[in-house]
């Protein structure tokens, strides 16, 4: 138990996650959120200078450089940002004795495998995206063990752009939709990572080196099930006929097709499956159905309109 309200630095507050966060971490101590205009994370010598002047006890980073497909165009930039600045927040954290919460992908794998991947598989990114996150990854294992890396996949929220709220503007603007059928994977929802992350967060306060030494490591975050782009819509769509939306489109109507007939700049996962048995047994959890996520972020826009 530390002696003195602990200090919680969140960086990339305007997204997804780091949203979220600023929620579920309230009760455990003094945030700092920063968001991009406060820190650039391309700019290394900004990182550490903020973090000697700020010495927070836990840093927790969502913030990264995730336009997958302008990463194949974009490297240097994607490599400041997911690998040089979470580098130098590993080192700091390791010459301070904090701890470094980081986000990763399941585009850390090549999506070939048959089943859900556990977390000692073997990484082949098969993306600059993935290689960058892959690197960031090694990084922080390399420079110190003061750390909890968590990989997720396919995140949305009721906050933010994601597929989720693309799929309700496309249903009610289109009478045709063609979403992609072959690639498979768990939606997971940042209020389910931020909440995960308050009692990963809570425990390392709580029990401190004991923590360190028992609790570190790579860990597969993501929600129960499993589906497909195309049934994930599907889903949306039907929450929204539900609902009573003005809709173009039933859910019915929406076509699956091969990830071919879609081609991007950058190769996504055909399996984004991620085994979360680790975390589950390290940290006492039970984690919901991506059904269950996926409906109450719907709910949540639903009731701002």
């Amino acid at each position: 138990m530390m002696d003195h309200l602990p200090k919680i630095l969140i960086t990339g507050v305007n997204g997804q996650v780091g949203f979220e966060l600023q929620r579920s971490l309230a009760p455990l101590g003094q945030l700092i959120p920063v968001s991009r205009s406060q820190l650039d994370l391309a700019d290394v010598s900004a990182v550490t200078a903020l973090l000697d002047k700020l010495q927070p006890d836990v840093i927790v980073n969502p913030a990264a450089y995730t336009a997958v497909d302008k990463a194949e165009s974009d490297q240097a930039t994607a490599h400041a940002v997911n690998v040089a600045a979470p580098a130098a927040m590993a080192q700091w954290v390791k010459d301070n004795n904090a701890l470094i919460v980081h986000y990763s992908t399941d585009y850390v794998f090549d999506g070939e495998k048959t089943q859900a991947y556990i977390e000692e598989d073997g990484v082949n990114p098969q993306s600059v995206y993935g290689a960058t996150k892959q690197q960031g990854e090694a990084a922080i294992t390399d420079i110190t063990n003061r750390h909890i890396i968590l990989r997720t996949s396919w995140v949305f929220g009721a906050y933010g752009h994601n597929f989720l709220k693309t799929m309700l503007r496309l249903a009610a603007e289109r009478e045709a939709l063609s979403i992609v059928n072959d690639q498979i994977g768990a939606p997971t929802s940042a209020a389910l990572i931020a909440d995960v992350t308050a009692h990963i967060v809570r425990d390392y306060l709580a029990f401190g080196e004991e923590f360190i030494d028992e609790c570190t490591g790579i860990f597969h975050l993501a929600t129960d099930g499993e589906t497909s782009w195309h049934g994930y819509a599907q889903y949306v769509i039907t929450l929204a006929e539900q609902a009573g939306m003005k809709l173009k489109i039933r859910a019915t109507d929406v076509k699956g097709i091969p990830s071919s007939d879609y081609p991007t700049p950058a190769k996504r996962p055909a399996n984004s499956r991620l085994n979360t048995e680790k975390l589950k047994t390290v940290f006492d959890l039970q984690l919901p159905k991506w059904q269950d996520g996926v409906s109450h972020a719907f709910a949540m826009i639903h009731n701002q309109k």
